[in-house]
């Protein structure tokens, strides 16, 4: 047989390699095209629906490579005195020149109520800043002591309670107060200024009618050292409040003025009554400790500052819608520019999608006055906030090496 007989029948051997071909490609193509199909369909699913909801594309963890531990911008930061000015100036954003989406009246109540917010910061907040807490903590103990700072504690509110508010400033409050007479205001200066590290006010040094102007200036308070029921706590209190000071019979404010060897430094015979048990608590107990409550020896008037109510009140919303937009996200943890534009009201790419409209000066998105930054918080600023729930303990911050800083809900 030749060979031209031999190699003859192309078309059986294009027959066969064309069939084989088949044969492997079609199930190549199957295994490839299978997996994409499920992939596409799984994200969907994954997908939130609805609203901002949607720009969460973050299917996995994101990578740590290690906690960042101070959140200073401005290298210029040194001590305790330049974070507190630097905090103070950059509280909020600075109102927008246009498309503000707010009247006249609205920006006026913005501007007033700014106004009347105290120059208060809290301690946590400069810790953030600096790079060395315990560095801080001494640092503010010595301003303290030379009357440079004074510093006032809200119990019950944890981190955020612990506010610093300069001597000048606070000397400015009281020299401005309607409500205080020259000779209140002289009185209270002096003692100020002779007692510089002092954080309560004895009732020996003023008068009762000064004492009395003070409280209703806000300037002093009346704190209860007595039993406090932990049931009368609000949630937000609860959020933010130290196991110290949960004020019950057993707490450790309580029991260490209790006498040595008595019942009472073992939470008194009511004390699982009234931790919210079952015990029995006898009648006596009932009533030694109502007497013990509405005596006026168990109070002790506190240095305040007038308005840090409000300033608590704004700062405390702020942290819980923080950590709520953390929440929105699968693993409670997103990149810190997902977070700054959710902060903001924008969506996640707006700016680049809008590129041409801006550069034309045409505005496209939602208007600032329409988003709860300005609505709710009055434009508080973004990295403020964070700071702030950073040194509350709410959230950390993490470099992920690939997508910048990561945030996350402790």
């Amino acid at each position: 047989m030749s060979l031209r007989a031999i190699l003859g029948g192309s078309s059986r051997v294009r027959k066969s390699k064309g069939s084989g071909s088949a044969k492997r490609s079609s199930p190549a193509s199957s295994r490839l095209s299978a997996p994409t199909r499920r992939k596409s369909s799984t994200a969907r699913a994954k997908q939130p629906a609805g609203g901002e909801d949607a720009e969460d594309f973050f299917d996995d963890k994101l990578d740590d490579v290690g906690l960042v531990t101070a959140l200073a911008i401005n290298l210029n930061l040194r001590d305790t005195a330049q974070a507190i000015y630097y905090i103070r100036a950059h509280m909020f954003s600075p109102m927008p020149q246009e498309a503000a989406g707010m009247n006249s009246t609205r920006i006026a109540e913005v501007l007033n109520y700014r106004k009347r917010l105290p120059p208060i910061v809290t301690v946590s907040h400069i810790q953030t800043l600096l790079s060395s807490p315990s560095a801080v903590e001494r640092e503010i103990a010595e301003l303290a002591r030379s009357g440079f700072l004074r510093r006032t504690v809200v119990a019950k509110r944890g981190d955020i309670g612990e506010t610093l508010i300069l001597a000048a400033d606070f000397e400015q409050m009281v020299r401005v107060s309607p409500s205080l007479a020259e000779n209140t205001k002289d009185a209270f200066v002096a003692y100020m200024k002779g007692n510089t590290g002092m954080q309560t006010v004895g009732g020996e040094s003023l008068s009762k009618i000064q004492t009395s102007q003070l409280i209703q200036a806000g300037f002093l308070t009346a704190h209860h050292t007595g039993i406090t029921s932990y049931a009368s706590m609000s949630s937000t209190m609860n959020l933010y409040s130290r196991p110290e000071d949960k004020g019950t019979l057993t707490s450790l404010e309580t029991v260490s003025r209790q006498p040595a060897g008595s019942l009472g430094t073992v939470g008194g015979e009511g004390a699982v009554h009234n931790a919210g048990g079952s015990g029995g608590r006898t009648r006596s107990t009932s009533a030694a400790a109502s007497a013990a409550h509405s005596s006026g020896a168990a109070t002790e008037l506190k240095l305040a500052v007038p308005g840090n109510g409000t300033f608590l009140t704004l700062l405390s919303a702020a942290l819980e819608h923080l950590v709520w937009l953390l929440g929105r996200s699968r693993f409670r943890e997103v990149p810190e520019s997902v977070l700054r534009d959710r902060w903001v009201g924008g969506v996640v790419g707006g700016e680049a999608r809008h590129a041409g409209k801006h550069s034309r000066g045409e505005f496209a998105g939602v208007l600032p006055g329409q988003t709860r930054k300005w609505r709710q918080f009055y434009g508080l600023s973004f990295d403020w906030v964070l700071r702030e729930a950073v040194g509350s303990g709410l959230v950390e911050v993490f470099e992920t090496g690939s997508v910048g800083r990561g945030v996350r809900v402790c």
